[in-house]
């Protein structure tokens, strides 16, 4: 089985939060803050959306930087996903 968002919806993965700070500290559990850095899993085709054509600028595997509060999370075979839209995508990373 596999996730495919519907119209302008993006499947993401969000990246593991940091185990310990620059200087070497080590963060408990519940210290950590989530990042806002993911990987693109599915995309959805795009097309009208509220009216208006929407081209997706996404592709899976790409490396992203979302909005802190966007997406709703949900558990799909064993794992934690988040489905938000294009528009809550803030950056694509380039190596």
């Amino acid at each position: 089985m596999k996730l495919v968002p519907l119209g302008d919806k993006v499947v993401i993965k969000q990246m593991e939060a940091e185990e310990k700070t620059k200087s070497g500290i080590v963060l408990p559990t519940q210290s950590k803050e989530k990042p806002q850095e993911a990987e693109v899993i599915s995309v959805g085709p795009g097309g009208m959306v509220d009216g208006k054509e929407v081209k997706m600028n996404v592709k899976p595997g790409d490396k992203i930087i979302y909005s802190k509060y966007s997406g709703t999370e949900i558990k799909f075979d064993n794992e934690t996903y988040i489905i938000i839209k294009q528009g809550d995508i803030l950056a694509i990373v380039e190596d």
